[in-house]
């Protein structure tokens, strides 16, 4: 009983360990990107054909925050993904570990993946519709803070929302998940998924396609990537 009073301790400590390591990048990484806040700016207006403006100058504060808090997000997240993989790596065989550190890099690759097709796909399309419906009805005045909120909840979502090829290949590794069971459950992650697509795009039938069908495509990927990992580490448990 003491021992495993002792292991639940260390486990404890180890995921404190964790933590601070990563919620510390985190912070640092916001501290450095709260400097090039000005040139990120500035490259993501340069051709918006509306001018912005401000109410208060907490705006300014807040502007900053926000741009600065996506690319430490962005910066975070192979980092993020290496702590939990020191986490679990004691629990890990050798030919685990070495498959599972490979997802580290996808991660982040996928994140910047996910969020380009929502900042270059998605958001003009939406934004150009929004726009469109108002014609000589309005005099459009865009606040900063209202621009950059829409554009973030029109492009930060896919940034997640690319992982899961990652996550799905990851947890089939570690034997949480299998092809099998994602393709029992592949309706209920269909409606998920077109909820998820319908929630966060306009009421017009053609954003909504040009967002499920990337994310129908994305988990019949992962189911396909789960089959792949599932069948490689069943053939080295046997070989082994």
């Amino acid at each position: 009983m003491e021992n495993r009073d002792m292991d639940l301790i260390g486990h404890l400590e180890e995921l404190r360990k964790r933590l601070i390591i990563t919620l510390g990048s985190f912070i640092l990484l916001l501290i450095i990107s709260f400097i090039y806040v000005p040139t990120i700016y500035n490259w993501l207006v340069h051709d918006l054909p509306v001018k912005l403006a401000i109410l208060g100058p907490s705006d300014i504060l807040w502007v900053y925050l926000m741009l600065a808090g996506v690319i430490a997000i962005a910066g975070t997240i192979p980092i993020a993904a290496h702590q939990i993989w020191l986490f679990v790596r004691p629990a890990l065989k050798e030919h685990e570990r070495r498959i599972t550190l490979a997802y580290i890099p996808a991660l982040f690759i996928l994140f910047i993946l996910g969020i380009c097709f929502g900042y270059f796909v998605i958001f003009p399309i939406v934004f150009n519709f929004l726009l469109s419906l108002s014609e000589d009805m309005f005099m459009t005045f865009f606040t900063t803070e209202k621009y950059f909120r829409f554009m973030i909840h029109m492009t930060l979502p896919f940034g997640f929302l690319f992982e899961l090829p990652v996550i799905i290949m990851f947890l089939t590794s570690l034997g949480v998940l299998n092809p099998y069971r994602l393709q029992q459950i592949r309706k209920y992650a269909y409606f998920v998924l077109v909820l998820t697509a319908v929630l966060i795009t306009p009421p017009d039938f053609l954003s909504d396609i040009l967002v499920i069908l990337p994310l129908l495509f994305l988990y019949e990927c992962s189911v396909l990537l789960s089959k792949v990992v599932y069948r490689r580490k069943h053939v080295i448990h046997l070989s082994a």
